[in-house]
């Protein structure tokens, strides 16, 4: 059973390597979502009077943080654009990042299937 078990834990099948592509693909599209939010978030909120977000790398924690938790401890963003580009993080962030973590779940169940 333990053999089994381990034979079974250590093929690669082509289920894996699609997973692995699709993971792939989630890490690099939300890569380039967190670098095109962090400029957006940067160019419309650094002049704003009462911000927490004034240099790049204030924008980069906050569009990070708004991708990995939906939450951080950097105020939302107080102008209208920039709340448009928080949305827009969040909804990512719900959908395609934890929705990842579903899909990886479901890959384990299909596979103790077999």
């Amino acid at each position: 059973m333990i053999l089994k078990e381990l034979k079974r834990l250590m093929t690669w099948e082509e289920r894996h390597r699609r997973l692995l592509s699709r993971l792939f693909l989630v890490l690099v599209l939300t890569l380039v979502v967190d670098a095109v939010g962090t400029v957006l978030v940067f160019l419309f909120e650094r002049h704003t009077q009462q911000t927490e977000i004034h240099t790049f790398f204030d924008a980069f924690f906050f569009t990070t943080v708004q991708l990995l938790t939906v939450s951080s401890q950097i105020k939302n963003p107080l102008t209208t654009a920039g709340r448009i580009v928080d949305i827009f993080l969040e909804i990512w962030a719900v959908l395609v990042v934890a929705g990842s973590a579903g899909a990886i779940a479901s890959f384990f169940q299909t596979g103790d299937a077999s």
